[in-house]
């Protein structure tokens, strides 16, 4: 709904005039995302169906901007569909982020924690069914036992089986929820559900896909603090973190900036 097009015709009503030639629409458009406008990129929006398990719908629903419809497990039952990492994504715990992965798990320990996965998503789904009273394929099991209602059966199942939904969002949100959910800190399943909804944005927004990856996607932000720094630098200061008014995560993250590659 909407394209580079209506980004640029939005903005065109405040400027009083329209663009002519392409190169002007990309350098409109460009102008907006370096200063962070909003306004024009929502009049874009774009719907998907999406399939997903359930704890990355939870990260989803976290960008409260979007429009969600989704599949009721208390009108239908569920399909027997479950999500299990690939063994290079099992990881132990970080010790120095609380929300994130550490060292990958190897050898025995990788082929136990698969195996208690598909175990119990496996048992939660036979007991889910045999409270609906149903076999896999949805039919009755035994006409002599009650069925619970499937509002109350549900809640055996566990966070990695799918649900699925309707997802509207307009441009400008979209964008946001890229750059937390495309980014290399983001849980890999969630990024990589970001990284197809980002090549879906390219197809149909190109011009202004290339804006985002330009000035937002593949920039930095940087503090006073920060850019006072790099000032000291260009004059020729050597400092470090202590000497640099940064604590040691705003010096890390400063330096990560700076040089990517080398840390």
């Amino acid at each position: 709904m909407g394209d580079d097009h209506a980004i640029v015709q939005a903005a065109g009503v405040s400027y009083g005039r329209g663009t002519r030639h392409i190169s002007e629409d990309q350098g409109l458009i460009n102008y907006l995302m370096r200063h962070h406008h909003s306004t024009p990129f929502e009049m874009c929006g774009i719907k998907f169906h999406v399939k997903l398990p359930i704890f990355m719908a939870r990260q989803c629903v976290r960008h409260r901007t979007a429009n969600v419809n989704e599949y009721s497990a208390r009108y239908s039952i569920l399909d027997r569909e479950f999500y299990t990492p690939l063994p290079e994504q099992l990881a132990a715990q970080s010790g120095s982020n609380r929300q994130g992965r550490g060292a990958l798990l190897e050898g025995e320990a990788t082929r136990h924690v698969l195996d208690l996965l598909r175990m119990d998503a496996e048992r939660a789904y036979a007991g889910y069914t045999e409270m609906l009273n149903v076999d896999d394929s949805g039919n009755p099991r035994d006409p002599s036992w009650p069925e619970l209602a499937r509002e109350l059966a549900r809640m055996n199942l566990s966070l990695n089986f799918y649900t699925q939904w309707y997802w509207k969002i307009d441009l400008h949100n979209l964008m946001h929820f890229l750059t937390l959910r495309a980014n290399s800190h983001a849980q890999y399943e969630i990024r990589a559900h970001a990284e197809v909804t980002l090549n879906c944005m390219q197809r149909w927004v190109r011009i202004a896909y290339a804006a985002y990856v330009e000035h937002r996607m593949n920039a930095a932000s940087i503090s006073a603090s920060g850019l006072a720094v790099i000032r000291r630098m260009l004059a020729g200061e050597r400092i470090d973190q202590q000497g640099s008014g940064l604590n040691s995560r705003e010096w890390r993250e400063l330096m990560d900036v700076l040089y990517p590659n080398t840390r």
